[in-house]
């Protein structure tokens, strides 16, 4: 059976998930991608284009599934595999998910305003708002704005690096959490921590059960989003959970790993037998405490000095680290998750362990960058 991944730039979700994963299941892999994959059996093709992926796809043979992990190319997957007959996202779903506009007409109960290059923002909506790209990631150009004339410079300031829509919405006060789903089941979910405002950088997710579980799935279910695995962020208020935002994927950052970790389970595998239309086995449900750290750059220059990717067990906690830039690599700080450096991943029996576990390595490893 061949299993067609649609992907753009090389991940570690990809790269050391999905593609073993594949293997495992015996599927025979052909990558559609419009970059170089060293190492990988690809095709190119526009794979931002359901028609590019449906002819490629057609040409090349008979697919199983057709499957992507990147936030940008699940509604033309989810239209190609529609094409084909095969399991996959209900494209309507992967689109309203992605474009921040749509998500917030469909769901209903928060302000939102989407906002085209060069126009003037609202004076009378309820400040303060939270300003991003319509269809961005990784907390890239998302900024908490006081009033109209921040907001408009903000925009301003966007636009000049992407003229594209944005969304201007109202920021959902409370603690952030994250539900984890496949094919609707509730796998757990994480607490994050984020930096410190204007900006909204993740800095550290722990695993927690997660709370108001049966509110967001019910705006799941009003999204669309049934099958595969899914990350939705939302925020708990006074008894209320509220969306934040929707990945239509499995968890990345390093999470992803974590799951397999700490629920004991094969999860990569679980996702891909998701798509080939195979019955999902019961959820285990997780013992014990997680966490992921992200080691994070303060400051641009070049990454002089960092420790090398290693895994280890010490006091009971199982540690990995796995690096996202290396010695050598030009660093210019955007106040995002790009600023990403490293991951620490550790799984234990208790939370104390864990960050115990954490502090060690942070207190043995040294991180520089020079200008």
């Amino acid at each position: 059976m061949r299993l067609y991944i649609v992907a753009g730039k090389q991940t570690d979700s990809v790269t050391h998930g999905f593609l073993p994963a594949a293997a495992a299941l015996g599927l025979d892999v052909t990558l559609l991608t419009d970059r170089a994959w060293p190492g990988a059996g690809s095709l190119r093709c526009d794979v931002t284009d359901f028609r590019s992926i449906i002819a490629t796809v057609a040409r090349d043979g008979t697919p199983a599934a057709i499957f992507s992990n990147s936030d940008h190319l699940q509604a033309p997957t989810a239209l190609a595999a529609e094409y084909f007959g095969l399991p996959g996202k209900d494209w309507r779903a992967a689109l309203r998910t992605k474009n921040k506009a749509l998500m917030r007409r469909t769901l209903g109960g928060v302000y939102a305003t989407e906002l085209r290059p060069g126009e003037e923002p609202p004076g009378d909506a309820p400040y303060p708002l939270v300003v991003k790209p319509r269809e961005g990631v990784a907390s890239e150009d998302v900024f908490l704005v006081g009033d109209a004339a921040e907001l408009g410079a903000r925009c301003r300031e966007i636009w000049t690096r992407r003229p594209e829509a944005l969304v201007a919405e109202e920021h959902l006060p409370g603690a952030l959490h994250t539900l984890e789903t496949l094919n609707g089941q509730v796998i757990g979910g994480f607490r994050t921590r984020l930096s410190a405002p204007p900006h909204f950088v993740e800095e550290r997710l722990d695993w927690v059960p997660p709370p108001y579980a049966d509110q967001v799935l019910a705006g799941l279910r009003t999204l669309g989003v049934d099958l595969g695995a899914c990350h939705t962020e939302y925020a708990v208020h006074e008894g209320r959970a509220r969306i934040v935002e929707v990945n239509y994927r499995i968890i990345g950052d390093h999470c992803d790993f974590l799951l397999a970790d700490l629920l004991g389970v094969p999860i990569f595998e679980w996702v891909l037998r998701a798509h080939l239309g195979e019955p999902m086995p019961p959820l285990p449900a997780a013992s014990g405490h997680a966490a992921v750290d992200s080691v994070i750059a303060d400051r641009s220059g070049t990454l002089a000095v960092a420790p090398g990717r290693q895994e280890y067990e010490t006091g009971g906690v199982r540690l990995a680290y796995w690096p996202v830039r290396t010695t050598g690599d030009v660093i210019e700080l955007t106040r995002t998750n790009r600023d990403y450096v490293g991951m620490i991943r550790a799984v234990g029996t208790d939370p104390a362990g864990v960050d115990a576990a954490i502090r060690g390595f942070r207190a043995r490893h040294r991180w520089e960058i020079v200008p």
